[in-house]
């Protein structure tokens, strides 16, 4: 199996670099990878107490940034290395100023994990969430670095569990910082029991942005305090459904921020919308409609809403539903969150709502419009202090 695994990998890599040809993300992929052992050993070969975390990409970022920040308060004779593996990740997140430096990951061929442990020399190694790259896990185990998952969840149908060689990569890890009970007695089941359950590190996360909200003056403008509703992190799918909305209910002030930019000028095509980068503040509004054509303010954004709905969920799976909610707003989105433990818990609390369609995108809006907005900011309060859990360990 560890030889499938290795081909697996230069098959990936392979498939990458063909694909590079097509595809602007593939292409920053390959691109950001190219003489990435020269670029990290000119900036880190005489450093020492280096720290080294590792995100997929700006999902599991966000609910790095909390260890990050306060492991940096904690610990401030060390230096932290970030890593991503996707582009989307490090194009956005490369000059973050808590970190020391941001690079990508290479690609996890045996070689390459030798070759950056070498470099780095790690005092400790966290992943976030699903980051299992075994050949990095397998040599941070010879070298006895720690090595911790943090935010993990696990499910009895994942990949990962199904077959004994995975299963023993698992064990190389020396701590699991699960965000459930169900996942701490999947990994006992599989004689694995250096677990501790936390909430999910995005709770203290979101937590910070209400705290350090900035203000968008162009915003603020555009609201002028009529009631707003913020359609955030949304693909074809779900902008297909809202602007149907939209069209019945044009009495509403609406912010769009598509998950993709590629997209921004069908939405404004078929919305008659405003474009974010062009908004003149103070100026005559003519639309209702405000398209987000920048990337990185989204969080903020949700303090001026009065309801949101957050895409994702007629595709792959809901995005960070957490950001609106800290700021007491009620969630809408679509029908695949049932990975999502926070998706399920804000259904039973009634500050969420899945829907399937117009007609029941309609009614959740009906619905949600009278709820206490202190409901969802009590929510995310109770499911706070993760970080102060896990930096107790690490």
């Amino acid at each position: 199996m560890q030889t499938l695994y290795n081909i697996s990998i230069y098959l990936y890599i392979i498939s990458i670099h063909i694909y590079s040809l097509f595809n602007t993300k593939a292409k920053l992929w390959v691109k950001g990878r190219r003489s990435i052992f020269k670029k990290i050993k000119n900036k880190l070969s005489q450093e020492k107490n280096i720290v080294w975390i590792h995100c997929a990409s700006l999902g599991e970022f966000e609910q790095a940034k909390p260890i990050i920040i306060n492991y940096r308060k904690k610990y401030q004779n060390h230096k932290i290395l970030l890593t991503f593996f996707s582009s989307s990740g490090y194009e956005v997140q490369k000059d973050y100023k808590h970190v020391d430096w941001v690079f990508y990951l290479p690609a996890d061929t045996k070689k390459n994990s030798k070759q950056f442990l070498d470099i780095v020399k790690p005092l400790k190694v966290i992943f976030i969430k699903y980051e299992f790259w075994f050949n990095y896990i397998q040599e941070c185990k010879k070298r006895q670095v720690p090595f911790y998952m943090i935010a993990s969840v696990f499910r009895k149908n994942q990949f990962i569990l199904k077959y004994e060689w995975f299963e023993k990569q698992l064990s190389n890890i020396s701590h699991f910082f699960v965000q459930d009970k169900k996942s701490a007695l999947l990994l006992n089941s599989k004689g694995i029991y250096n677990t501790t359950v936390t909430s999910d590190t995005r709770f203290d996360n979101v937590i910070l942005n209400r705290i350090n909200k900035v203000d968008i003056p162009i915003i603020n403008d555009f609201v002028k305090d009529k009631k707003t509703i913020i359609f955030g992190s949304t693909w074809k799918k779900d902008e297909d459904l809202l602007i149907s909305f939209i069209k019945k209910n044009d009495q509403l002030n609406y912010i769009l921020a598509p998950h993709e930019l590629h997209n921004i000028e069908s939405i404004q095509k078929k919305t008659k919308g405003l474009l974010y980068s062009k908004y003149k503040k103070n100026k005559l509004i003519t639309s209702n409609i405000l398209i987000i054509d920048k990337i990185g303010i989204l969080s903020n954004i949700y303090q001026y809403g009065d309801l949101a709905y957050v895409g994702g969920g007629f595709g792959k799976g809901i995005h960070n539903i957490l950001e609106p909610l800290t700021f007491g707003v009620p969630v809408i989105f679509g029908p695949n969150y049932k990975k999502y433990n926070e998706a399920k818990e804000v259904l039973k609390k009634g500050i969420g709502y899945s829907i399937n369609n117009l007609q029941e995108l309609t009614s959740a809006f009906k619905e949600l419009a009278v709820i206490d907005n202190k409901l969802a900011i009590d929510y995310i309060e109770e499911n706070s202090g993760a970080t102060k859990e896990i930096l107790k360990h690490i």
